[in-house]
């Protein structure tokens, strides 16, 4: 009987109960070949990989997370909840030495909802591994913790609720964003002014293969991870990258995929995109599982794969290892941002743009320029659904004076806003007041 190096759990949940329409990419039958090819190649009669089933995360999971409006449940359906419990089943199984590494073969994604969610942007309404980062952080107090994702698109939700945290480190591989929704994760993206330094993008130019993503996982990627030491590293395993996918233009297989996360060695992967059901996902899936496992993968073959057709051209080759050497060089000399100062504040105004439920969000968010604390973040938010809300964060350090500040900013808020919600991360409080 074949023995896995490295014992492996494995949580799959198809969300047979959900789909953004019969006929959208983003549906059920993502995940059905695969789980027919791993019954196919006996994945689990293999001594050391076992299946799991998800949990379900309740609102104080998502909570701890995002500010969702006007509620969660007006954000969420079952499936999202069993999607992020899929997620916080993988770390419970990794935290309690139950398994050494996990992968949540889950649906919806996740990684394009932000720390504000007024509905469905990217074919995400919440962040599965935010949910599941704070869990562990819960749990399991707090933690150095990087994120490598490596779906096509940019990660630019989970970009954006780790902006200001220090503690987390996050890199994107992605389709480079002039040619690839949403358009965003440039290596000036670099992280907040606190966290400034602990956001790395890596935009790799469409039509990239197997050498250039490895390129960038060799020289860029492991020796920031060897820098930060972190205490675990967590795989947002997009598929989308994969050259039959339907939607992007990249050339990555199944063989490099599982040689990433060999390099990689996360310790919890979690499936974001991928949309080419038959052609990609279950050679991708079962790649990542064999090498997280520590098992042989050299047989794992899409039938019409062609290394020498797909690989890139000299000059893409080129390019990208000039990158490499631009944000492994930006990652320790990071560039000051051009952040917005007024007063005490830190101001960031955006509008964001939720394609999926056509909804246009302006957001205004404020971070406290505190010599005590990371500081206290407000984020004024309306959209073409709801009237003005309020978000009140207080960070994990937070100070006693920023405290104050902030639970007075959520309970004088009289008739100003909708909604209210305060996220206390020191204490652990969450709370949600919806005005009269």
């Amino acid at each position: 009987m074949l023995k896995a190096a490295s014992t492996l759990g494995v949580i799959f949940f198809p969300a047979f109960d959900w789909a953004i329409s019969r006929t959208h990419p983003e549906r059920e039958e993502r995940l059905l070949y695969t789980q027919d090819q791993f019954r196919e190649e006996g994945l689990f009669d293999i001594d050391g990989i076992s299946e799991h089933r998800p949990l379900f995360a309740t609102d104080t999971d998502i909570l701890r997370a995002h500010f969702c409006f006007p509620s969660v449940d007006a954000i969420c359906t079952e499936s999202h909840r069993v999607s992020a419990g899929g997620a916080i089943q993988a770390a419970r199984l990794v935290m309690e030495n139950e398994t050494r590494r996990a992968f949540a073969l889950v649906r919806p994604p996740g990684h394009h909802a932000m720390k504000v969610v007024h509905g469905n942007r990217g074919f995400c309404n919440i962040n599965i591994e935010a949910v599941m980062i704070e869990w562990i952080r819960e749990h399991y107090g707090r933690k150095r913790i990087a994120i490598v994702d490596t779906d096509c698109h940019h990660g630019d939700g989970t970009q954006d609720i780790y902006w200001h945290d220090p503690d987390v480190l996050f890199i994107s591989l992605h389709q480079d964003g002039r040619t690839l929704y949403p358009g965003s994760g440039f290596p000036n993206e670099n992280g907040g002014p606190r966290a400034l330094g602990r956001t790395v993008n890596i935009p790799l130019p469409p039509r990239t293969s197997d050498a250039g993503y490895l390129h960038a996982i060799e020289q860029v990627v492991l020796p920031i991870l060897a820098d930060f030491q972190p205490d675990l590293v967590i795989n947002s395993a997009g598929q989308d990258n994969h050259y039959s996918d339907p939607i992007t233009n990249m050339q990555f297989s199944a063989q490099g995929y599982a040689r990433l996360n060999e390099l990689l060695k996360p310790d919890i992967a979690v499936l974001e995109g991928g949309y080419s059901i038959k052609g990609a996902l279950p050679y991708v899936n079962l790649g990542i599982c064999l090498a997280m496992a520590g098992c042989d993968y050299s047989a794992v073959r899409e039938p019409d794969y062609n290394q020498a057709a797909l690989a890139e051209n000299a000059e893409t080759m080129d390019y990208i290892r000039a990158l490499s050497e631009e944000i492994l060089e930006g990652y320790f000399n990071p560039e000051p941002g051009d952040f917005e100062k007024k007063g005490d504040w830190f101001i960031r105004e955006r509008k964001i743009y939720y394609d999926t439920d056509g909804i246009l969000e302006q957001q205004r968010e404020r971070l406290k320029d505190c010599d005590q604390c990371r500081g206290l973040r407000l984020i004024n938010t309306s959209s073409s659904r709801i009237l003005p809300c309020l978000g009140v964060e207080l960070p994990i350090d937070c100070c006693p004076a920023c405290e104050r500040e902030g639970y007075e900013a959520f309970h004088n808020t009289h008739d100003d806003y909708l909604v209210a919600q305060l996220l206390d991360q020191k204490n652990k409080r969450f709370e949600y007041r919806p005005q009269k």
